[in-house]
């Protein structure tokens, strides 16, 4: 983040810790999780650190200290909602499945992922609403994108080989297609159950069926499209 952790007792002592458990981590962790709905429900401005530091039983000075500002945890919780996504995302093991099932798994995931992560989606709305400004001064954030655009490729290039995909498409327009079914599922479903009210969902986004999106993509894809 953006000041080293040197050691339980001062990070407790320069922040005022005091009741708080010696555990650094989990500190951040706790304010991380917290910092996320707090963003994600009232957005970058709307969002106050006075209610976090509340809900976490820290301080605005503890939170300051490990993140550096406002800013510093916004963008803080943007990167740890990408980096659990891909990391999940990463224990899928796609290569040790033939890639019609591989990147059927890949979209079951992610649908499943933002219906059951609505902060995940609401974050994401708000950073584009900033136009991407604090996701532009990440360092991390590139390389964990690239990693899932690899795996897309990766998954891709074995169904070309083996004749189940169709040559000349780009591994992140498929990357692309994916989010965009899967996060409109979500980002929309409010608006679209008051329009289409026979289309409301009362718990999980379900706008676009899972089994819907799984076929557009793979039909996408899929060899038997002229091209």
């Amino acid at each position: 983040m953006n000041q080293p952790v040197h050691s339980s007792e001062q990070t407790l002592s320069a922040c005022g810790g005091a009741g708080r458990t010696n555990d650094p981590a989990r500190t951040m962790a706790e304010i991380l999780a917290v910092a996320t709905h707090e963003f994600a429900d009232k957005g970058l401005s709307g969002a106050r650190i006075d209610a976090i530091a509340a809900i976490t039983r820290t301080s605005k000075r503890m939170i300051y200290y490990y993140f550096g500002s406002k800013d510093g945890l916004y963008l803080a919780v943007l990167e740890e909602a990408y980096r659990r996504m891909r990391s999940i995302e990463s224990d899928l093991h796609l290569d040790d499945l033939p890639p019609v099932d591989a990147l059927q798994k890949l979209v079951e995931f992610t649908y499943d992922h933002h219906r059951d992560n609505e902060d995940f989606i609401r974050l994401v709305m708000n950073e584009n609403i900033q136009r991407g400004d604090y996701l532009r001064q990440s360092q991390s954030i590139q390389a964990l994108n690239t990693n899932a655009i690899a795996s897309v490729k990766a998954v891709y290039d074995r169904g070309v080989a083996q004749g189940v995909f169709r040559s000349g498409l780009d591994p992140v327009d498929i990357h692309s297609a994916i989010s965009a079914f899967t996060f409109f599922n979500v980002s929309n479903r409010h608006t679209f159950g008051l329009i289409f009210q026979d289309r409301a969902s009362q718990d999980k986004a379900d706008t676009l069926k899972r089994v819907h999106v799984v076929e557009l993509i793979l039909r996408f894809v899929s060899q038997s499209i002229s091209t």
